[in-house]
Formats: C-alpha cells, sequence, structure tokens
C-alpha cells in the first residue's frame, strides 16, 4: 500500500513548514536560546501544520546537534527515531478517542517515569478540546507544574472550547491559513518529486479549493494523480466537482441584470454538469469578495488575469456598495446552510432568487383632506391653524407599512377576488378552506414526487378558489416564475386531483413583500386572506398563468 502523499511530505526540517512564519521564528528563537517552555497550545483551521510543527519542535529539543540553531538536524539517532516513528518518548494522544477523566489520570500516572531515550518525554495531545471537563480539570495540576523532562504540546481547531485555566498555562500560537502562492509552491515540490506533470491553473485551483489548508491541498493533488489522465483544468474541475470561472462572471451578471432566468439556468448548468452547490456557492462569494476589494481600490489583493481584472472592473462600479454588501451575505449565507437542505441545490436557487429581487418602493399614498365633521359648509369650519400648510401634504408623501391606515377605501383599481365552493362530479363540495386546510398534506405527497415543486409551494399561500380556478399567493416575481418553469403547476394540479378529487386549474399571483402570509388565513366571499391583503396595502399583478 502506497504512502498518502501528506504523510510522504510532512516537514523535516522548519524550512519546510510554509505559511507560518510567526510561529516557526518564534519557536526557533527559543531553542537557540535554550528557553523551552513546558506547555504549549497550537490552535487555528485543520491542515495548517500544528501537528508536524509539534512533531518538529519535540525533535528539535531531543536533537543532539551541538548547535542548537541547526536542531532538528535530522542526522542524530533521535531525530532519525522521531522520523521513523519509533521514538519512545514522543506520545502522540488523540483526545478525541481518549476523552474520560480515566484517561488522563493514566497520563498523569506515566508523566513521572524518566524519559528512555532523549532528553524529555513529549506529549502531543491533538484536538484537545474533545476533553471532557473532569479530564481538563484532571491535567491542570500536572500541566501547570510537570515534572522537568516532560513537556506537553495541545493542538486544537476550536480553541474557545478550551477552558480559560488551561489557556492561561500555556504559551498560545495560533496558525493561520497558508495563503495560495504557498500552497502553490509547496504543490511544485511535490509534483517535481513525485514526477507529475501539472499545470499551474489547476495547482492554484487545488490551493483555492483547499481554503487554506496545506494538508487538504496535498490530499487534493493525490486525488487527481490517482486518476491515471493528463492532468487539465477541466479534468480538475470535473473530479473536484468546481464550476468555471466563466460560470460564476455570468452569474454575478445575471444578478447585476437582475435576470432570474439566466440565473437559474447557469445554476443549473453548472450542477447538471457535476459542480457541487455549497462549492459553486464559495466560489460565488469568492468572486464577489474580490469585486469588494475591486471597488474599495485593493485590486492588487486579488490574484487575476488582466482579462479577467478588466471585468471585474465594469461589474464592481455596477454595484452599489450596499447592494455588492447585501449580496455576498445571500451567497453567503447559502454556502453554510447547504448541509441543512433537503435538496442541495435549493439554498443556492433561493440565494439567486433574493439575489435578484427587486426591493420594494417605500408605499406612497396621497393624503386627502379630512372629511367634515358636520354638515356645515367647509368655507365657514374654525380653522385649527392660520399657518398654511405644508406643501407636501397636498402632494404624495411616503409612509411605512406600518404607519399606512388598516382599512383604505376600496377603488376600482384594486382587483377583488371572492372564493365560491366548487361542485364535484359526486356532487359533493369543496371549499379554498378545504384546500387550506390540506395544503401540508398536498405537499408532503407533492414532495414525493419532486423536492424542488414542494420546496416553491412552502413560499406561497393559496388563497381563492373560484370557477374551478385556485389562485396561488407569493410574495416575489421570481418564485412566481419558478412556480410557472417547468412541470410544477401540472404535478401540483395532478396531486390536488389525487387527494382532493378536484380538477383545478392554478393561478400565480403576487402580493406585496410587506404581506405576512403566514399570519394570514384564507376565507370565502371576500373574507380572510386576500381582503386582509389588500387592506394591508398588498396588490395583484395582473399577470396570470394558466394550466
Amino acid at each position: 500500500m502506497s504512502q498518502a502523499l501528506y504523510r510522504k511530505y510532512r516537514p523535516m526540517g522548519w524550512a519546510a513548514v510554509y505559511g507560518q512564519p510567526h510561529v516557526v521564528n518564534t519557536i526557533q528563537n527559543a531553542i537557540r536560546t535554550q528557553r523551552i517552555g513546558h506547555a504549549y497550545l497550537f490552535a487555528g483551521p485543520r491542515g495548517t501544520g500544528k501537528t508536524s510543527t509539534a512533531r518538529l519542535l519535540a525533535k528539535a529539543i531531543n536533537c543532539t546537534h551541538e548547535d542548537p540553531a541547526q536542531r532538528p538536524c535530522n542526522e542524530c539517532a533521535n531525530c532519525v527515531a522521531v522520523n521513523e516513528n519509533r521514538l519512545l518518548d514522543l506520545i502522540e494522544i488523540d483526545a478525541a478517542s481518549n476523552t474520560s477523566v480515566d484517561d488522563v489520570r493514566e497520563l498523569r500516572d506515566k508523566i513521572n517515569y524518566s524519559p528512555s531515550q532523549g532528553k524529555f518525554k513529549v506529549y502531543i495531545i491533538d484536538e484537545v478540546h474533545m476533553l471532557s471537563t473532569a479530564a481538563f480539570n484532571a491535567l491542570l495540576k500536572t500541566l501547570e507544574e510537570p515534572p522537568a523532562h516532560a513537556i506537553f504540546i495541545l493542538a486544537t481547531t476550536e480553541v474557545h472550547k478550551i477552558p480559560a485555566t488551561v489557556l492561561s498555562r500555556c504559551q498560545r500560537h495560533a496558525f493561520r491559513r497558508i495563503p495560495v502562492v504557498d500552497i502553490v509552491a509547496q504543490l511544485k515540490e511535490i509534483c517535481e518529486g513525485e514526477g507529475f506533470d501539472v499545470p499551474e491553473d489547476v495547482l492554484i485551483l487545488i490551493a483555492r479549493q483547499s481554503n487554506g489548508g496545506m494538508r487538504d491541498a496535498i490530499s487534493l493533488l493525490d486525488q487527481l494523480a490517482s486518476t491515471g489522465e493528463a492532468l487539465s483544468l477541466d479534468l480538475a474541475q470535473e473530479v473536484l466537482g468546481t464550476a468555471t470561472n466563466q460560470a460564476v462572471v455570468e452569474v454575478v451578471d445575471a444578478i447585476l441584470a437582475r435576470d432570474a432566468r439566466a440565473g437559474l439556468q447557469l445554476i443549473h448548468t453548472s450542477l447538471d454538469q457535476g459542480s457541487d452547490p455549497g462549492q459553486f456557492s464559495r466560489q460565488i462569494v469568492e468572486y464577489l469578495r474580490n469585486l469588494l476589494f475591486v471597488r474599495s481600490g485593493n485590486a492588487d489583493m486579488i490574484d487575476a488575469t488582466d482579462e479577467l481584472r478588466g471585468h471585474m472592473g465594469r461589474q464592481a462600479q455596477a454595484f452599489s456598495a450596499e447592494r455588492l454588501l447585501e449580496v455576498i451575505q445571500i451567497f453567503n449565507g447559502a454556502a453554510s446552510d447547504r448541509n441543512t437542505s433537503w435538496y442541495p441545490g435549493l439554498p443556492l436557487e433561493l440565494a439567486m432568487a433574493q439575489a435578484v429581487e427587486e426591493k420594494p418602493a417605500p408605499m406612497v399614498m396621497a393624503v386627502s383632506p379630512a372629511p367634515a365633521q358636520t354638515s356645515q359648509p367647509a368655507e365657514t369650519q374654525p380653522a385649527k391653524s392660520k399657518a398654511p400648510a405644508p406643501a407636501s401634504t397636498t402632494q404624495e408623501i411616503a409612509e411605512s407599512p406600518a404607519a399606512a391606515p388598516r382599512q383604505p377605501a376600496k377603488s376600482d383599481k384594486q382587483p377583488q377576488f371572492e372564493s365560491e365552493p366548487m361542485i364535484l362530479e359526486d356532487g359533493k363540495s369543496i371549499s379554498i378552506l378545504d384546500i387550506s386546510n390540506n395544503w401540508k398534506r398536498i405537499v408532503q405527497e407533492i414532495r414525493k414526487y419532486d423536492p424542488r415543486t414542494a420546496g416553491v409551494l412552502n413560499s406561497c399561500r393559496p388563497v381563492a378558489l373560484k370557477n374551478g380556478e385556485l389562485a396561488l399567493a407569493f410574495q416575489g416575481e421570481v418564485v412566481r416564475q419558478i412556480m410557472e418553469d417547468g412541470d410544477h403547476i401540472s404535478l401540483t394540479r395532478r396531486v390536488i386531483a389525487s387527494l382532493m378529487r378536484a380538477q383545478v386549474t392554478i393561478r400565480c399571483i403576487v402580493l406585496d413583500r410587506h404581506v405576512d402570509l403566514r399570519s394570514i388565513n384564507p376565507g370565502e366571499n371576500g373574507e380572510g386572506m386576500i381582503s386582509e391583503a389588500v387592506n394591508l396595502g398588498g396588490k395583484i399583478q395582473k399577470k396570470e398563468s394558466y394550466q
């Protein structure tokens, strides 16, 4: 069995530790001046070199080279023993598998024994945050006053879970995500050592995919090398499940144009070609983040070709600062929520729908003069104030929805929807209330056939039924368009016919976004959801769809 590349190319000396100069310099100075601490805490993201640095430190303090600045030398007996994983005085403990207080007590009992080969016994406790509270308490005294021959090195990816009493007893070193340029440099060395012919653009893709983790990057290179084919950017994107840069650029163009149809089509095309939805979301976030840098005058901080830089410059100027920040937050949420979704691509689709949605303008109302309180003519009414009324009182003024009247006067321009029972073939009838009360059951049945249709239907409510036509109310034009695309409407009709024995047509309407559909129940004869929505200022768009 061949050895994994990340183990084969584990750093043997300080020069091979990439991306952590602040940690390496500090530890090297401590070794050079013989000021070794008794307890260290290495904290940082996974794959950034915590365990490798801990092993180097253990090797250096047991190295027998005469010059401390040359330790570890990788030539003395102790260095060779560490490299071959046979130094008895280097004890590596996985805290995830040894979490109990009994495990710590056993360690505490054995720590008093003198080293067998080297000068120090070094205990590396990986994922130390997994220890129980009782185990931490049992470790405290030993951690504070260990024997002179014992050194502890604790490693963790979640430093916030470490008790303050432990933190105060350790020298803390923070490991950072490794820059792309450093990861690419290490990957080039590995390719030369293994005889791989890998284009630089593939190495850059791997480095970005690893999200700052050297171990992840080397593992991805190992995975690509295992395909047995000539490595190319297309093959790397296919194997790693990443979208092309052009797809990301076109998605951002669709967001700028507020073209939901084009944006969703681009997403579906990329997913159909094998792109991972979560990774696609992260790529969009990274690209939008670069646009933020360009817009703020920090274009030198991004790594891109001159052609792409020019396109990014045009896109960055087309975004307002407020909208760019909003879109970044939307897609960042999609990248974070993908593991909780029953349909992996849904968070990305909803993010696109939300990103292109036009924000409703403030509700504008014409303020009419107050009605007379008596039958007395208006000109004889006593004036409350002789000061002239501001010009804005006779023109349109903006008011928030909360300040709008609860019962505005009805107008011919406001469409009125009424519901009436629908007579079925067996002579029985069905009303909008029957459909509303069974809506959850209908959506659950639809989910068995197409989870995407069920997801869209969760964003609407049945509001009216008349002449065999069922009106579904949405709070956004984009979601309504998604419902009308494909077979969503026909599938909904078939399930309603199966469960409710009613052959209905479906019309999709859009209400103003400030109307909370969940707080309104549909009724009949103009009472309930539609009338309440109209009273709240809702407007029904005339665009209809029949199926």
